[in-house]
């Protein structure tokens, strides 16, 4: 099989490959943090060798699960926010025609509890009248605001559909092995349940049931997602040298990137199936790297849409930032564009190509006008947009934002700033003990 490549020439422009090599005993160290459980965090590790621990038996339990309600149910809720649906819909969402929900393809998924919106709350409750349904309720504690709310209101509606007992074997839950509110009415009501391990954070659990769960509901291969994950765990791991080792050379050149000034980085596709891709990459390093006043600003750009849009500045803004492109190598289907005889829109040297050729060379040419306008570039190649290569992409993240977090010096597995704005909220809201 092929890998993900990564490419960071096109950054030598701000920096150099002497000074990214240069932090290869560095970065070699931190990931030996990981593998050693030395550093800070270190009790939030699980998903490190998460891919090469998941049995044959843990997938077909997965598996079996999302067959029972696939049969059962035309739509299924998952209800979570931040890590606890952003992988899952980034896989789903990247894996599935675009179409699909307007083909009324079964099972539809569809979300709740990433938001408080009371519109789309009503939108949602009214769009599943009628329709046989199930949820999957994901949260450790079974008390974060978002989706114990949504969860609530549906857990109503589907009692109120089709009857206590029917709607307990249309619900799953996935939370914690021992404690929380969740865990407590899921033991009550005899939902089938799912853990969420204790040393594996929101925004890296992508892996475990929080994620494949949901990804199998949708039909998605989750053997192959598992088998291209293991293969980019044995790359990355602390073994490799740096100069064979992606997860390191990637950590080590943002990390270079930011020193010299370039404080954002903007995650930039070709691809629009990518576009959740890049919101669980977002919260993924965002909230991993962004304390003690300092950290990288994640932001990402869906091109070529966003060219219209956000690339005047990226051409000619405020020289901070950095872009890195995740480029898949081939389009799965194949559309030539055709001959015109009026050729009114002069686009009839272009017939007999493809599109994606077209997007390939919109990529190429975007590379070269941001580099030539003081954007560094960064650049890792997909081979194919299928489970593997995702699986693949997905641990590549998670381990260089393990090492880039300690390069950084921080503690990338903890996120105490978010408890701000929560308190404020309690407090008007008249919360007891607020």
């Amino acid at each position: 099989m092929k890998k993900i490549a990564l490419e960071i020439d096109k950054a030598f422009e701000q920096i150099t490959k002497e000074q990214v090599y240069a932090q290869a005993s560095k970065a070699e160290a931190c990931n030996k943090e990981l593998e050693n459980g030395t550093g800070k965090g270190s009790d939030f590790l699980g998903w490190l060798h998460l891919p090469s621990s998941i049995t044959e038996a843990d997938l077909a339990d997965i598996q079996t699960t999302a067959n029972s309600l696939r049969a059962k149910c035309d739509v299924i809720v998952i209800v979570g926010i931040g890590g606890s649906y952003l992988g899952a819909k980034a896989v789903i969402d990247a894996l599935s025609g675009a179409f699909d929900a307007l083909e009324n393809k079964k099972p539809v998924i569809v979300y709740a509890g990433h938001n408080i919106g009371e519109d789309y709350l009503y939108e949602l409750s009214n769009y599943l009248k009628g329709k046989s349904f199930g949820i999957v309720n994901i949260s450790k504690s079974g008390t974060t605001t978002e989706p114990a709310l949504a969860f609530r209101i549906l857990k109503k509606q589907l009692e109120d559909a089709v009857g206590k007992a029917e709607a307990q074997t249309r619900i799953v839950a996935v939370t914690d092995k021992a404690r929380g509110a969740l865990r407590t009415l899921a033991t009550k009501e005899g939902y089938k349940t799912y853990i969420i391990p204790d040393n594996v954070g929101g925004r890296f659990s992508v892996l475990t049931p929080v994620g494949l769960l949901p990804i199998a509901l949708a039909g998605i291969d989750i053997k192959q997602l598992v088998a291209g994950a293991t293969e980019m765990e044995h790359l990355t791991g602390s073994n490799v040298p740096f100069e064979n080792n992606l997860a390191e050379i990637y950590a080590a050149t943002r990390n270079e990137l930011y020193k010299s000034g370039k404080k954002i980085e903007i995650l930039a596709n070709f691809n629009p199936k990518l576009h959740y891709v890049s919101e669980w990459w977002k919260q993924l390093y965002g909230e991993s790297e962004g304390k003690e006043n300092k950290g990288i600003f994640t932001a990402a750009v869906d091109f070529t849409t966003d060219l219209h849009s956000m690339g005047q500045w990226i051409q000619e803004g405020e020289r901070t930032i950095f872009e890195t492109v995740i480029s898949v190598a081939g389009a799965k289907q194949t559309v030539e564009v055709p001959a015109d005889e009026q050729d009114l829109d002069g686009l009839n040297f272009l017939a007999g190509k493809r599109v994606d050729y077209v997007n390939k060379m919109a990529e190429l040419g975007t590379q070269q006008a941001h580099v030539d306008g003081g954007v560094p570039n960064i650049r890792i190649e997909i081979p194919e947009l299928n489970e593997y290569y995702l699986g693949q992409l997905l641990y590549f993240f998670e381990r260089a934002c393990g090492i880039s977090g300690y390069l950084l010096g921080v503690n990338p597995f903890d996120q105490p700033g978010v408890e701000a704005y929560k308190k404020n909220m309690f407090r008007l809201l008249n919360k007891p003990g607020y």
